[in-house]
């Protein structure tokens, strides 16, 4: 088994999987009696689940469910897609994982996933967010219910907008010699914070002049980075790594608030719910600056043409794990997960939740209205089942980073596009 699932970048999810026993599976064998005393695991990913959802999770799927657990393992986004094939084909899988949108289809065509059709309405049916039921859904089965979604909003200091003689963008040219200026006039402050692994930020570049990530024609992808739209889009993401960030060129994304904290950050395009980050408690265990909540601005990241850009619509699924040993209690805690008061709190938090009617719940803030202007015009990545073994190959992050160190964008493109190709039509 081993041998199997070390190798899954380069095998591929669905492979890896198949040859350790998923594909094609719906259900386990194992007990399913809470009187056994079982204890549920719930890996969920990175810190975006609030502490308060997390204990609502905790204590009501107990108090519920007497002499059985739950305990919430989190895991990092940074390796997901290896860790998540080589646990959920083993003998000691998780219950309940969430995994991010662009992923889930890895997951459901190879079968590591419960299906879930005959809970769909009951977990919320036509009322849950209808992108992310495709992005769960695979050959007219229902495998993974939306958790949360997030378009990404621009953060920003006020005072050094202000300072600088600025004004908040209207169109992305602004944007970029908003923070090219605002760079050049604060030294050591990134005017955009822009690590160079970043690549879901580097994507509204890429459509607002027009380009794609990749197209589809019958069974045939084609990786579309090189053509001179996406170049264009490229050749500005450059433009703001170069002479506008002075994050990591080999930098993640990771914990934006923390430069932001720090005063090196001007303007930060990040998720949502990463207002609730920056300003958590400066003695919580990720530490925010709430003394900046008067000085935290917002706005939706502009368009070329004005309007809300093009974003990437961040987000993650949650399903039941095919080889869960206790799948009823399993589907139970995910129904927890899906249900009004659960989710009433991701909202809270600022992540849209799960379910349209719920939407009020994220407040008529300044980030709520950001949220929404952002959100109508948000994207997804390829809808291909091997989209995750792109990002598990580390062809994206290590073409961004060559791009954040000067390297020639057209021939880094052709490159990229090619190895894309590979993968997606392998």
């Amino acid at each position: 088994m081993r041998k199997t699932t070390l190798a899954v970048t380069a095998l591929g999810v669905t492979a890896a999987l198949a040859l350790a026993g998923c594909a094609g599976g719906t259900s386990s064998g194992g007990s399913t009696d809470a009187a056994d005393g079982a204890d549920i695991r719930v890996w969920l990913n990175g810190t975006d689940t609030p502490d308060a959802a997390r204990e609502y999770l905790k204590t009501t799927f107990e108090s519920e469910h007497p002499g059985s657990t739950l305990t919430i393992e989190e895991q990092s986004w940074t390796g997901l897609v290896d860790k998540l094939t080589t646990n959920l084909s083993g003998s000691d899988s998780p219950d309940v994982v969430e995994v991010g949108n662009t992923q889930a289809a890895a997951f459901t065509s190879a079968g590591a996933f419960l299906d879930l059709s005959d809970k769909y309405e009951e977990l919320g049916g036509d009322d849950l967010l209808p992108g992310f039921v495709e992005a769960g859904s695979y050959d007219g089965a229902f495998y993974a219910a939306p958790y949360y979604s997030g378009a990404r909003l621009v953060f920003y200091k006020k005072d050094l907008l202000a300072n600088a003689g600025l004004t908040v963008p209207t169109t992305l040219d602004q944007y970029v010699s908003n923070g090219i200026a605002l760079a050049q006039a604060n030294p050591g402050v990134s005017g955009i914070y822009f690590p160079g692994q970043d690549w879901y930020n580097a994507l509204p570049y890429i459509w607002e002049a027009g380009g794609e990530i990749a197209t589809q024609d019958g069974d045939t992808w084609t990786s579309t980075f090189s053509s001179p739209e996406s170049i264009e889009g490229l050749k500005q993401v450059q433009e703001v790594m170069t002479k506008a960030s002075v994050a990591p060129k080999d930098g993640n994304e990771t914990d934006p608030q923390v430069p932001f904290c720090e005063g090196t950050v001007a303007n930060l395009s990040a998720p949502s719910w990463v207002k609730g980050s920056i300003l958590a408690p400066a003695d919580a265990d990720a530490p925010g600056c709430p003394d900046q909540e008067a000085n935290l601005g917002v706005y939706a990241l502009p368009g070329k043409d004005g309007g809300a850009a093009h974003v990437f619509a961040g987000g993650s699924n949650i399903a039941v794990a095919a080889k869960s040993a206790h799948p009823d209690l399993a589907t139970d805690a995910l129904e927890i997960m899906l249900s009004d008061d659960y989710q009433t709190i991701l909202g809270e938090n600022g992540l849209v939740p799960a379910k349209l009617s719920l939407a009020s719940t994220l407040g008529t803030d300044d980030v709520a209205k950001a949220i929404a202007e952002a959100a109508a015009n948000a994207k997804l990545t390829p809808a291909s089942p091997k989209w995750a073994d792109v990002e598990a190959s580390g062809a994206l992050t290590d073409f961004f980073v060559s791009i954040a160190q000067g390297g020639d964008v057209e021939q880094l493109a052709k490159a990229l596009d090619e190895k894309i190709d590979s993968i997606l039509n392998g």
